[in-house]
């Protein structure tokens, strides 16, 4: 069987091929030299090639690392508003069936009679003695009226301030106001001048002449 010969390489002639290549055009250079030029080309190409790629991978990922921050970011944001979306909308029915309650006790206009009466009932059950009830001017807000009385009523400190404590405990909303307290110089009574304040809801009709009158003067400024 006859052996494979393998070519011999002159390494001298090799050698001398890259002498001299300096100044001359790439294209004039021997073989050799110019086998190596364009393997160094094609593997500086690549190495380029392999950067640019890796950089747009990188640059795509911390892109998507940043739009993940801000998606977390927003979801954070919404679910804290629906969070507190429900808990405002429990805080209106709260308060909802708050002023439900307080209108309730409200009295209409014609019901004032009644718990004026109401009133002078519950000192004279205490055994107090009035020496003034007087109905000052009703001030009327935007759904409800306030109306002041003067009152002044003698009698022990016990009766005093079991009446007080009847006036808050009233079915409709009253209030004692500005009290002062005197003592008598001949006897053990016991003088209290205050403001009782009561309110009223207003009716359709009074409501829209009140709205009128507020649009009126803040017109007029």
């Amino acid at each position: 069987m006859p052996s494979l010969k393998m070519p011999s390489i002159d390494l001298a002639a090799v050698g001398r091929q890259f002498e001299g290549l300096q100044g001359r055009h790439p294209g004039l250079w021997p073989v050799f030299p110019r086998a190596i030029l364009l393997a160094g080309v094609f593997l500086v190409v690549q190495v380029l090639a392999a950067v640019m790629f890796w950089s747009s991978q990188l640059s795509d990922l911390k892109s998507g690392e940043e739009r993940e921050i801000v998606l977390k970011q927003q979801y954070g944001e919404k679910l804290s508003n629906a969070i507190n979306l429900d808990v405002l909308r429990g805080q209106k029915q709260q308060v909802a069936l708050y002023v439900t309650q307080l209108e309730k006790q409200l009295p209409s206009r014609a019901e004032m009679d009644a718990l004026l009466s109401d009133i002078t009932i519950a000192g004279h059950a205490r055994g107090l003695e009035f020496e003034l009830f007087k109905p000052g001017q009703p001030a009327a807000r935007e759904f409800y009226a306030e109306l002041p009385i003067g009152i002044r009523m003698t009698g022990g400190y016990h009766e005093l301030a079991g009446f007080a404590s009847d006036i808050a405990n009233l079915a409709r909303i009253v209030t004692l106001n500005n009290i002062t307290v005197v003592a008598s110089e001949r006897s053990t009574t016991l003088t209290m001048d205050a403001v009782v304040k009561t309110y009223r809801y207003l009716d359709p009709d009074e409501i829209s002449s009140t709205q009128r009158a507020k649009a009126k003067a803040g017109g007029g400024k």
